[in-house]
């Protein structure tokens, strides 16, 4: 194996995992926030947030997908070693982790079923900026608005469309991280 896959996880794994799952519940109750995810370096081209998402969030029951540039074998093994996680395609993904253009178009994966809502996939989007501003959100978490710099919010709106159906998304950039549940309502960009 090599030394790629062995390093770069959680130096304090019960304390980093928990430091970072909180955040992670924080972005995805409240859409716009962003949060600094620190504790791992994953290979290239993962960003930190996405690393750490995906060590704190994925075990040996959770299939992940590796659009385009993140599917690559250091990438694969890093998975692997530090969360037994195995591989899948689009239609069977419990993640699914790539920037937008790779994980287009986001109808191949599962969006859930009326009985079972939560057996969808969430999208781990590493995005090249992320900021409290563009797209204008509302709906659970959101007192009156918040702004999100999103890649394609007419789709996004699409998704929402489908509530109580559809996928959840991370969007990640560097050590940063937001959350799009498919509960928020994109009203308008600005």
């Amino acid at each position: 194996m090599s030394a790629v896959a062995l390093e770069g996880g959680f130096v304090d794994a019960p304390r980093d995992a928990a430091f970072a799952f909180r955040a992670l519940m924080e972005v995805m109750a409240r859409p716009g926030r962003i949060e600094e995810l620190a504790g791992a370096t994953p290979p290239a081209p993962l960003s930190i947030a996405a690393g750490v998402l995906l060590l704190t969030l994925a075990d040996h029951d959770t299939p992940i997908y590796l659009g385009g540039a993140c599917d690559t074998e250091d990438v694969r093994r890093w998975i692997s070693f530090h969360t037994g996680a195995p591989m899948s395609g689009p239609s069977h993904a419990a993640f699914a982790v790539g920037n937008w253009d790779d994980l287009q178009p986001i109808d191949a994966f599962p969006i859930g079923t009326p009985d079972y809502p939560d057996r969808s996939t969430t999208l781990i989007v590493e995005v090249p900026e992320l900021e409290a501003s563009g797209a204008k959100l509302s709906g659970p978490g959101i007192r009156d608005q918040a702004f999100l710099s999103l890649p394609d919010p007419e789709t996004l709106a699409k998704n929402n469309a489908r509530f109580p159906l559809g996928l959840d998304f991370y969007f990640a950039c560097g050590a940063r991280v937001a959350a799009l549940p498919r509960s928020t309502r994109i009203e308008a960009c600005m």
